[in-house]
C-alpha cells in the first residue's frame, strides 16, 4: 500500500524527546500522555507554567524600546493637555476596529474631544487616502493616529504635514526601507526594528501603546489635576484578544497572554456589545479562542466585508443596549448574506484553483467574486491545498486583491517587492496575510513575477502532515477533555493537537449543510463526534459516505465543542488512509 492518503499526503509522526517527556511528568508531576502533547507543541519544564498560565506582567515589554514610542506619547499628550480635537483612523476589520475601540474608551475616560473614522472597503480602500484625511482636517482634527494602518500612507501623511495637522501610526504591517513623515511611526515590523515583537497586532500594541500614555499621564500628575480616575488598562484585554485572535496572528508569549486573560475578562460580560453579541451566538458559557474566532470575529468583520464599515466598531463602544441589540441583529444578518455569497463563490474559486494547483502560488479572479470575500476564499484555499493563494476581484478596472500564506512563505513582504516593481498601485501585509490593488491588465504579469518570486527565494513547501501524537481512541476520555482545555487558547502558532488513530470504524456519516460531513468514530465504550468540513464531493467525502464496512487509519485534530450546556470531544478530520 503507499504511504500517500486521500489526499497523496505523507504523515510524519513528530519525534518525541523522551528526556523532556520523562522531566515534565516528574517535575510537573503530569500524566505521561499529556506530557508527550507538550512535548510535541515544544514546552518543555523551564517553559511549562508561562505556557500554562500566562500572566501578562511576564511578558509585557518595556514599551520605550519600540522606535518612535516616546515622540508618539510626547505628541498626544501635546494635543491632550491642549485640548485639541483628536481622529482616530482604523481599518475596517476586527483589529482596526478592536484598536480603536481600545483607545476610545481611553480617551473617553480622559474626556478628549475626539472622533472615529474608519473607511469603507469599496469607496475608500485599505488605509488612510487624502480624501478622507482632507474631510477630517475640515472637521478640526489637529491630530490623526493611524491604527492598524498608515505604514505605508506617504501621500495622505505628506498631505496632513501640509496642513499642519500631527499625525501617528500605530501599525504592524511591514514597511518598505523607508518610513513615512508622521511624527511618531510605532510598528514592530518597520524595517529597522528587530522584528522580536513582530507577532503582535494592532489591538496589542494599542494596549502597549496605553501603558507608556498611562505611565506619562501619572508621571505628569494629569489625573490628580483634573480629579480624574486612572483607568484600569487590563479592563480592556477582552477586545485586546479580540482583536489578537481574529487578525490570526500567533499566539505566543505576549499574545498568548493577552488572549488567555482577555477571554476571562470577556467572560465577566461587562463590555456590552461583546456581551449581546455572544448571547446571539449562543455562547453563554466561559468562552473560548474558537468561538471569538468563528462566532464572534466573522460576525463583526461582516459589517467591513459587505455592510456598514463602522458597525464592528460602535458595537464595541456601545453603552445602551437597545443599540447594542440594533447593531448586533445588523452584524448577525449580515453575516449570514456573506456566508450565501461565500459558499456560491467558494465552489468558483475551488474549480480555478484545480487548474492551477500545479502553481506554487495559486493565483484566482474573476469578475463575479465580491471584494468583501475574497479574503475568506483565500484562506479556504490556502486550506484545501496547502499553498498560498491570492484572490482577486477585477469588477472594476483597478482590481482589488487579497492574500493568505503558509508557513515558509511571507506574503506581505512579496506584495512589497510587487509594489517596488510596480506591478501593483498599492498594497501591504504581514507574513501570513496582505491585501493590495491592481490594474487588470497587469494580473498576468504580476501572476507570472508573484510565482518567479517565489522559486527565487528557494523556499520549499512541505506537503507533509504533522502529527503530534499516535495513540489509540480508547485514549480519549474525559481525562483526554481536560488535557485539551488545558492547551487553551488555541489559534496560529498553537494548533489543536493533531492526532492519529488507527484502525478507525466510522458510522452514522451525514452531510451536514451541503458541504460538511458530520460522522462518529466507533471505540469500545463510546462514540466520538468528528467533523470533515468542505469535503462534500471530495474523495475524502466519498470514503465517508460510502463506509459501510471499511476501515481507516485517520488524521484529526482535537477540539472541544459545547453543546446544552455541556463540553465534548470533537475531531476534526483532515487526512485518511483506507485499509480495507
Amino acid at each position: 500500500m503507499s504511504n500517500l492518503s486521500v489526499l497523496d499526503r505523507r504523515w510524519v509522526i513528530k519525534q518525541a524527546n523522551q528526556a523532556s517527556i520523562e522531566s515534565l511528568c516528574q517535575k510537573k508531576n503530569l500524566n505521561h500522555l499529556f506530557s508527550k502533547i507538550l512535548t510535541s507543541k515544544g514546552i518543555s519544564e523551564s517553559n511549562y507554567d508561562n505556557y500554562i498560565d500566562p500572566k501578562i506582567k511576564n511578558f509585557l515589554p518595556n514599551p520605550f524600546i519600540f522606535k518612535d514610542m516616546e515622540e508618539a506619547i510626547r505628541k498626544i499628550y501635546f494635543h491632550i493637555i491642549g485640548k485639541n480635537k483628536i481622529t482616530l483612523y482604523g481599518d475596517y476589520d476586527v483589529d482596526g476596529a478592536s484598536a480603536c475601540a481600545i483607545l476610545s474608551k481611553y480617551l473617553k475616560n480622559l474626556g478628549v474631544d475626539h472622533d472615529i473614522y474608519i473607511p469603507d472597503r469599496v469607496k475608500d480602500g485599505y488605509g488612510p487616502n487624502i480624501k478622507a484625511f482632507e474631510k477630517i482636517i475640515n472637521n478640526q482634527s489637529k491630530l490623526i493616529i493611524m491604527l492598524d494602518c498608515g505604514t505605508q500612507s506617504f501621500d495622505s501623511i505628506a498631505y496632513a504635514n501640509q496642513k499642519e495637522v500631527d499625525t501617528i501610526v500605530i501599525d504592524h504591517h511591514k514597511s518598505i526601507e523607508i518610513i513615512p513623515k508622521a511624527h511618531a511611526v510605532i510598528n514592530p515590523n518597520r524595517f529597522d526594528e528587530d522584528g522580536a515583537y513582530g507577532y503582535l497586532c494592532a489591538a496589542g500594541l494599542v494596549f502597549i501603546f496605553l501603558v507608556a500614555l498611562n505611565r506619562h499621564l501619572i508621571n505628569e500628575k494629569y489625573f490628580t489635576k483634573n480629579n480624574l480616575i486612572i483607568p484600569d488598562l487590563l479592563d480592556f484585554l477582552d477586545i485586546v484578544m479580540l482583536g489578537t485572535v481574529c487578525d490570526v496572528v500567533p499566539l505566543i508569549e505576549l499574545n498568548r497572554a493577552f488572549v488567555k486573560q482577555g477571554l476571562k475578562i470577556m467572560s465577566k460580560r461587562k463590555n456590552l456589545g461583546l456581551k449581546t453579541l455572544s448571547d446571539m451566538s449562543e455562547i453563554s458559557y466561559m468562552p473560548t479562542s474558537k468561538d471569538v474566532g468563528f462566532k464572534i470575529g466573522p460576525k463583526i468583520n461582516a459589517g467591513g466585508r459587505i455592510g456598514q464599515s463602522d458597525l464592528g466598531v460602535n458595537l464595541l463602544l456601545s453603552s445602551e443596549p437597545e443599540k447594542a441589540y440594533l447593531i448586533s441583529k445588523q452584524l448577525h444578518d449580515l453575516n449570514l448574506k456573506r456566508r450565501d455569497i461565500e459558499n456560491k463563490v467558494l465552489l468558483d474559486a475551488i474549480d480555478k484553483a484545480d487548474k492551477e494547483k500545479k502553481n506554487n502560488i495559486i493565483v484566482l479572479h474573476s469578475n463575479d467574486w465580491h471584494e468583501g470575500i475574497i479574503g475568506i476564499i483565500a484562506s479556504r484555499i490556502v486550506d484545501l491545498y496547502n499553498k498560498p493563494c491570492i484572490v482577486i476581484s477585477t469588477q472594476k478596472d483597478i482590481a482589488k486583491g487579497s492574500a493568505r500564506s503558509v508557513q515558509g512563505f511571507d506574503i506581505g513582504l512579496a506584495i512589497i517587492k510587487a509594489k517596488q516593481k510596480n506591478l501593483i498601485i498599492k498594497g501591504g501585509g504581514h507574513t501570513m496575510a496582505g491585501g493590495f490593488s491592481i490594474e487588470v491588465k497587469n494580473i498576468d504579469i504580476f501572476k507570472f513575477q508573484i510565482n518567479h518570486l517565489f522559486n527565487k527565494i528557494d523556499t520549499k513547501l512541505n506537503n507533509d502532515l504533522l502529527i503530534d501524537l499516535a495513540l489509540s481512541p480508547q485514549a480519549l476520555d474525559d481525562n483526554f477533555i481536560k488535557y485539551i482545555e488545558m492547551l487553551e487558547p488555541f489559534g496560529s502558532s498553537n494548533k489543536e493537537p493533531v492526532l492519529m488513530l488507527n484502525n478507525i470504524e466510522v458510522i452514522k456519516a451525514n452531510i451536514v449543510k451541503k458541504s460538511h460531513i458530520k460522522c462518529f468514530f466507533k471505540t469500545i465504550d463510546r462514540y466520538i463526534d468528528v467533523m470533515s468540513f468542505n469535503s462534500v464531493g471530495k474523495p475524502i467525502g466519498e470514503y465517508l459516505l460510502n463506509a459501510k464496512k471499511s476501515r481507516f487509519d485517520v488524521v484529526c485534530k482535537a477540539s472541544l465543542n459545547y453543546w446544552n450546556n455541556r463540553q465534548n470531544l470533537q475531531l476534526i478530520l483532515l487526512d485518511l488512509k483506507v485499509l480495507n
